[in-house]
This record gives C-alpha cells, sequence and structure tokens, in this order.
C-alpha cells in the first residue's frame, strides 16, 4: 500500500499511529501499566506527542505533501519532539535527557522512516 500526495488523511493517521507505537514502546519497555503497554497510561504518556504532531501538521502545511521526508516530514518530526516535550514537562510529566534523546532518534525512525519507504514504493 503506497500513500500518495492525494490521501493526507491517511498518512496523518499513519504519523499518529507512529506516535502512539512510540509511546506503546516506551510504556512496555518500563512496564509503568498493569494492562502492558495499551492500558490507561498509553493515553498519559501519548497525549503531549499526538498533539504536538498535529501541531507540526499545521506548521509543516504537511497536507501538501504529506508524503516527503524533508517538506513535511522533517518539520512535523522537529515539532513533535519539542513541542512533545514541553507539553510533556507542563503536565508534569519526567523528562530527563536521557529520554528526550531516545525519543528524538525514536521519532525521527517512526516518522521520517515511513516517509522514505512509502516515497521508495512509490517509486516502484
Amino acid at each position: 500500500m503506497t500513500i500518495s500526495r492525494r490521501s493526507p488523511a491517511l498518512a496523518l493517521l499513519t504519523d499518529v499511529v507512529m506516535v502512539v507505537v512510540f509511546a506503546a514502546i516506551g510504556r512496555a519497555t518500563h512496564d509503568g501499566d498493569v494492562l502492558g503497554p495499551f492500558g490507561a497510561g498509553l493515553a498519559t504518556t501519548a497525549w503531549p506527542f499526538v498533539a504536538a504532531l498535529l501541531a507540526g501538521w499545521l506548521v509543516a502545511r504537511a497536507w501538501r505533501r504529506p508524503t516527503s521526508v524533508v517538506r513535511s516530514g522533517l518539520p512535523v518530526w522537529v515539532v513533535t519532539v519539542v513541542l512533545g516535550m514541553l507539553l510533556r514537562t507542563l503536565s508534569g510529566q519526567g523528562v530527563a535527557v536521557a529520554f528526550v534523546i531516545v525519543a528524538t532518534v525514536t521519532l525521527a525512525l517512526l516518522l521520517l522512516g515511513w516517509r522514505g519507504v512509502a516515497r521508495l514504493v512509490a517509486r516502484r
């Protein structure tokens, strides 16, 4: 399945899923939830980054070129990390340096990675 320029809704949904996957991996790694990574704590962990992702889409106008790694992916990723960390801090959640590094790298792989794969598949 490829995500074309004409399906920004699918691209946005993919980004949201990637952010939730990021939060679920973090929850599973730290096992902070009785129900595992998909328990009630997932929403608490994910919301700052999902909100930041939506802001990133607005800043980048990502609906114009949803699969572009440079024009959409990079600004969406940067806003998601920076604003996500700020919202996380404002909501009283921890923001250790190691977490910032891991989140930055993981979100880059997820948010930029699917776009790169989509572009490669579309070229074939």
